[in-house]
């Protein structure tokens, strides 16, 4: 018969055995391959970004890191994914600004962008372009915004779909410009850009790699929606500077895990990625199509995250933009 001592010291160890458990797995943690889930499809701007960070992190970890594309509805696909996997450090979202604006934007969600997710580091932050065709009249954001209000709503404003960050940004630039345009969503950037470059649309908000286009002279570029001139474009003024005062547009790439993951994982993802941030071929690489690398704590994402949300919560309260 076990004695009073044995019984109190069995009922310890069952009590304290889940968190000393979780211990030993943050202390070996990754002992193998890790899912960075990419909630866009594969081959485009922010896909390629996620595997250079991957790329770094697996030298880091000395485990394979692998990409997985979960594209679809606007990135809730691969957002929910994330957000009902085990909270292990395992599998981890490569997130981008979507998660700001999904909450107020779909009319129902099957997980919580703030409160589902453990904020773990940014990655980087960047500006959108104005694109136009060269067929246009405009050369600066103001003959835009003058030939949009002399033609209200005839003018075509394309996007990569309804709700990503281009048709955010969009959307606040009318709003901020008070012009209206027609909306064209497509099923990504590629085959907007290609109807944009023979005129059969007349803008397209777009990211630095696609100013090889207007470098080429294919199409022309007006601004930028950042705070201040890219470095990777520095001749490009801002659409503040152009004549709308107040208006900026930053979008952000970060990583995020489970809302349960263990702190001390945590930690440890983070510090890898601060380290993968520090290396100066992903910092030129990021750089050469205007993504400025930048990290951050755990802590410092989640404030980011809080502020970014509410400023597109106002933006869609403002333009009625909704989604079923």
């Amino acid at each position: 018969m076990l004695s009073r001592r044995h019984l109190i010291a069995v009922s310890t160890a069952s009590v304290f055995a889940p968190s000393l458990l979780r211990g030993a797995r943050a202390g070996t943690w990754p002992d193998r391959a890790v899912h960075l889930v990419v909630p866009i499809a594969a081959g485009g701007p922010t896909d390629t970004n996620a595997r250079l960070v991957a790329e770094q992190l697996s030298k880091i970890w000395g485990q394979q890191v692998i990409v997985d594309n979960k594209s679809g509805a606007g990135t809730n696909i691969g957002n929910a994914f994330v957000a009902h996997s085990d909270a292990d450090g395992y599998t981890l979202l490569y997130g981008t600004s979507s998660m700001s604006a999904n909450g107020a934007l779909y009319r129902a969600l099957d997980y919580n962008p703030e409160a589902d997710f453990a904020p773990i580091s940014l990655v980087a932050k960047f500006p959108f372009f104005v694109f136009v065709p060269n067929s246009s009249p405009a050369k600066t954001v103001k003959e835009f915004i003058d030939d949009a209000k002399a033609h209200p709503g005839r003018l075509i404003m394309g996007s990569p779909g309804t709700g990503s960050g281009p048709h955010l940004a969009e959307a606040l630039f009318l709003d901020m410009a008070n012009i209206k345009m027609t909306h064209a969503p497509y099923r990504g950037a590629a085959p907007a850009f290609v109807d944009l470059i023979p005129g059969r649309i007349d803008c397209y908000f777009g990211s630095g790699e696609l100013l090889t286009f207007s470098r080429s002279g294919q199409v022309r570029v007006l601004a930028s929606t950042g705070a201040k001139r890219s470095a990777a474009a520095p001749e490009v003024p801002t659409i503040t500077e152009s004549g709308v005062p107040g208006y900026v547009v930053d979008s952000w790439q970060a990583v995020f895990a489970p809302a349960k993951t263990p702190p001390d994982i945590v930690r440890v993802v983070n510090a890898g990625v601060v380290k993968a941030l520090a290396e100066p071929s992903l910092v030129h690489k990021l750089a050469h199509t205007a993504y400025a690398a930048e990290s951050s704590s755990p802590d410092e994402l989640g404030k980011f995250l809080k502020t970014d949300t509410a400023k597109w919560k106002a933006v869609i309260k403002s333009t009625g933009l909704k989604i079923d």
